[in-house]
């Protein structure tokens, strides 16, 4: 049953079974292409305890697994907490650029993750590439699963392939590589996305080929709204930390498309 023109679609159909959280929008880094409009002095969203209740309701109404973006996690004060509390609840994931993970880097071999996604922004800097490529493998060494989440700028695409490559040496190949196309200006098309990656299947968005949301995927945002997408401007507030408030919110909401217009 495909309704390609339907926008709206009701919740109930097709439970949500991944959740995307921002825990905070606190980020050194500061990327200016960041969906998040992540800052050094971005707010936290929730308390440790909120985000625990919330995603433990969510588990008991299906929810399989969980990952925590931004923001940067590691710069939340409660992530750990966080990832204690959950241990055993559901599957817990989280993405990081990286910059505090030496320094956490026992915290997060403790806290027993299910994976962890290191990101490279910046293919075009070798001592980030270098850097995220050492501490996948000291993740994968510790028996903590990691990958790289490798954002793919179209103006970039030769340094991208180069990094691609060089990952490959260092352990970490296609199979551990989600290949971002950025999103607002400057987007890859699939076929670059693929001539990046070098090797016939790839890892990426499900919206690679056309905008859309993912299915029994939905994302919770520092500022308590929930959409389909990480990137559509198109969310509704949450009344309630609650999986009902999610669902609630969800039901007819659509996806504003994010990229640039053909």
């Amino acid at each position: 049953m495909h309704h390609s023109h339907v926008h709206h679609e009701i919740v109930g159909d097709m439970p949500i079974t991944r959740l995307s959280i921002e825990p905070s929008r606190r980020c050194a880094k500061a990327c200016a292409f960041c969906y998040s409009h992540s800052t050094p002095r971005g707010e936290d969203g929730y308390t440790p305890g909120e985000l625990v209740e919330f995603v433990q309701d969510a588990a008991r109404n299906g929810v399989e697994a969980v990952s925590f973006g931004g923001g940067e996690p590691l710069e939340y004060p409660g992530l750990f907490e966080v990832l204690d509390r959950l241990r055993g609840v559901l599957g817990r994931t989280f993405t990081t650029n990286g910059l505090l993970l030496d320094e956490r880097f026992d915290e997060v071999v403790a806290a027993v993750p299910d994976k962890v996604h290191v990101s490279i922004h910046f293919p075009e800097v070798g001592d980030e590439v270098a850097r995220v490529a050492r501490q996948v493998a000291a993740l994968t060494k510790a028996g903590v699963p990691a990958g790289v989440n490798l954002l793919v700028d179209a103006r970039k695409l030769k340094a991208a392939r180069e990094a691609c490559a060089f990952l490959e040496t260092q352990g970490t190949g296609p199979h551990r590589m989600v290949f971002l196309p950025r999103r607002d200006r400057h987007t890859p098309t699939p076929r670059e996305l693929a001539q990046v990656a070098g090797t016939g299947r790839f890892q990426s968005m499900t919206c690679l080929l056309e905008c859309g949301r993912s299915p029994r995927f939905a994302s919770v945002a520092a500022d308590r709204t929930v959409a389909w997408c990480s990137y559509t401007t198109e969310r509704r507030p949450l009344a309630a930390l609650t999986y009902k408030a999610m669902t609630d919110a969800l039901s007819g909401l659509g996806v504003t498309f994010c990229g640039e217009s053909p």
